[in-house]
């Protein structure tokens, strides 16, 4: 073979680039047609006195197949996410002017208004009394019960203190005390509040409900809801 002075054989070899053509998603990450473009190339391009082995070919699409199922999953939970975010802010909006019942004695009224709230007992009481103090713990107004079984008793303040008058326009809790199996126990009491406004991104993302009174409390913690 004939060779120029200074050259080489191999001089007239030139190495071209293959180009492995890949779907531009805008995103930068490989597809399942990149996959199998790639793929195709290794094969084309394997030793063919070392081919690729079964159980590799297997588990490089294994792997591919995992990534991309779990890519998709995360798509389609994002999409859940956010049609149930909708849900639950067009049921809270449903509830303003409404009453929710909310697991916690502490309540704020207008001067005058009345109260509805829930006594809850795991045991059969007796002695029992509904008190209801201020802020400062001062004891307003006593509300005889009586005798109770076990379960769950609604029940109405009328917003009145102990000398008839309206209570003025303040903060005031629920505390229910009898005797239960023959000691003085405390049973569980929860209010009802008015639901005044709805906020659709709280803290963390929750949708708030802005209760009578001032407080607010996540859609989540809603016990029960009331017509009035």
């Amino acid at each position: 073979m004939e060779t120029v002075s200074g050259s080489k054989p191999l001089d007239g070899m030139r190495w071209q680039k293959e180009d492995v053509t890949t779907t531009d998603n805008g995103n930068g990450m490989l597809t399942q047609a990149d996959f199998f473009a790639l793929l195709t190339k290794e094969l084309s391009h394997q030793d063919p006195t070392k081919p690729v082995e079964n159980n590799e070919m297997i588990s490089q699409m294994t792997a591919f197949s995992t990534t991309d199922g779990v890519a998709t999953l995360n798509k389609q939970f994002t999409s859940f996410a956010a049609s149930m975010s909708s849900s639950q802010a067009l049921q809270a909006s449903s509830l303003v002017g409404r009453s929710v019942l909310v697991d916690d004695n502490v309540f704020g009224m207008a001067e005058g208004e009345a109260v509805k709230g829930k006594m809850i007992t795991d045991k059969a009481a007796s002695n029992v009394n509904i008190y209801v103090e201020n802020t400062a713990g001062e004891l307003i107004q006593t509300v005889p019960v009586g005798s109770v079984a076990k379960g769950e008793f609604t029940f109405n303040w009328d917003g009145k203190m102990t000398n008839g008058e309206p209570a003025p326009q303040g903060a005031y809790r629920f505390r229910i005390a009898g005797l239960v199996e023959g000691e003085a126990s405390e049973l569980q009491a929860m209010t009802y509040r008015k639901v005044d406004s709805v906020t659709l991104a709280g803290s963390g993302g929750n949708i708030l409900l802005n209760l009578n009174g001032g407080s607010s409390m996540a859609l989540a913690d809603v016990v029960e809801v009331s017509e009035g």
